[in-house]
């Protein structure tokens, strides 16, 4: 287990991680969301022994590591680019950290074929990392981080240089990879359908603070602050003050909502409420929701589906709809939230749900 307290790293008069505290167990998969900058890199650097916190405490199965150098941790890293000796073939890339460590020969034999089989990189142990395609070099990286049998594997953006087949490909391998090693995974990413698709754990990263941590699909569903709903939505979540005045939620124009049921006993009065891309349509969700009328900015196409971009009330929305729609621009249309599915936030930005939950 990877335990950090109230970890601080500062570097000059700039906090890069603030008060984080997290606690990692073995087996799992916990994914660090934000965008750029936001600290993924320097808690991984924490986290590794490569860089020391300037407060707080880092422990691992119960033994404070803070301070330790990555070099007496067990602790294998995988960056977001190849890796990999060119010198070497595949075998000896994947069996060097083997080789460093003196294990014998026959017990590198089988751990390199057994990373190799389960990374499917067994026809290619004799070739060149040169002789690779991208894929394959990350699967290299990959198992050569997975044969040294670390307890704790940092995955830093690995598939981010990657075409979309290679990312699609890796994506759903990486999953059942981590299943069978028994190791705590850390995988950092700037984009949260990566998240999802990966499953486990989420920890979101906002400006060096961890604002929600806990399994994935339950901070995307209900996102304990605005801040985290924000970083875990892509395209930009929808946003909009207004006002609640008892059962309805009244919208600039004179627009009016029903609010949701979960969250019928807040008091009036001001509110922010997001909802995704796909929770704003073009077909009514039922009788009792009005049509919001908006301003067409522009129309994405990408197939099977179209990104609409619409301007109401001086917020920027975007709607997620199926097949191709030829909205032309300035052009008005009425669309429909879909009450059952916004997000309701205080003026503090904190999730008026999370609060119910707590009291």
């Amino acid at each position: 287990m990877l335990e950090l307290r109230n970890v601080t790293k500062t570097v000059g008069a700039a906090d890069h991680i603030r008060d984080v505290s997290l606690v990692l167990r073995d087996g799992t998969l916990n994914v660090l969301l934000g965008p750029t900058l936001s600290g993924k890199t320097s808690l991984m650097r924490l986290m590794a022994g490569l860089d020391v916190p300037t407060a707080g405490r880092v422990f691992f199965d119960g033994k404070d590591v803070t301070g330790v150098p990555v070099q007496k941790r067990n602790v294998a890293m995988v960056y977001q680019q190849f890796i990999n000796y060119p010198a070497m073939s595949v075998y000896e890339n994947i069996a060097s950290p083997l080789r460093v460590a003196g294990v014998e020969r026959a017990k590198i034999d089988g751990e390199v074929r057994r990373a190799a089989e389960l990374l499917k990189l067994t026809p290619y142990l004799d070739r060149l990392p040169l002789n690779l395609s991208g894929g394959q070099q990350q699967r290299t990286a990959l198992a050569r981080a997975i044969v040294k049998n670390a307890r704790l594997v940092l995955l830093d953006e690995p598939l981010a240089n990657l075409d979309y087949k290679l990312r699609e490909e890796l994506r759903a391998e990486l999953p059942r990879i981590f299943a069978e090693t028994g190791a705590i995974f850390v995988y950092a990413t700037t984009e949260p359908h990566e998240a999802l698709l990966l499953g486990g754990n989420t920890a979101t990263l906002s400006e060096g603070r961890v604002t929600q941590f806990g399994p994935t699909i339950e901070v995307f569903r209900k996102p304990d602050d605005l801040v985290t709903a924000r970083t875990f939505a892509d395209p930009p979540l929808n946003t909009i003050a207004l006002e609640k005045r008892g059962p309805r939620f009244i919208l600039d124009g004179g627009v009016d909502l029903p609010v949701p049921a979960d969250v019928a006993d807040i008091a009036d009065g001001s509110y922010t409420i997001g909802f995704q891309p796909h929770h704003l349509s073009l077909a009514r969700p039922a009788a009792s929701v009005p049509p919001v009328r908006a301003k067409v900015s522009v129309t994405e196409i990408t197939g099977s589906e179209s990104f609409v971009h619409l301007d109401f009330a001086g917020a920027r929305w975007v709607m997620l709809t199926h097949g191709i729609r030829s909205f032309e621009p300035d052009e008005t249309i009425e669309v429909f939230i879909d009450p059952r599915h916004v997000m309701v936030f205080d003026r503090d930005g904190r999730s008026v749900a999370a609060g119910a939950k707590a009291a």
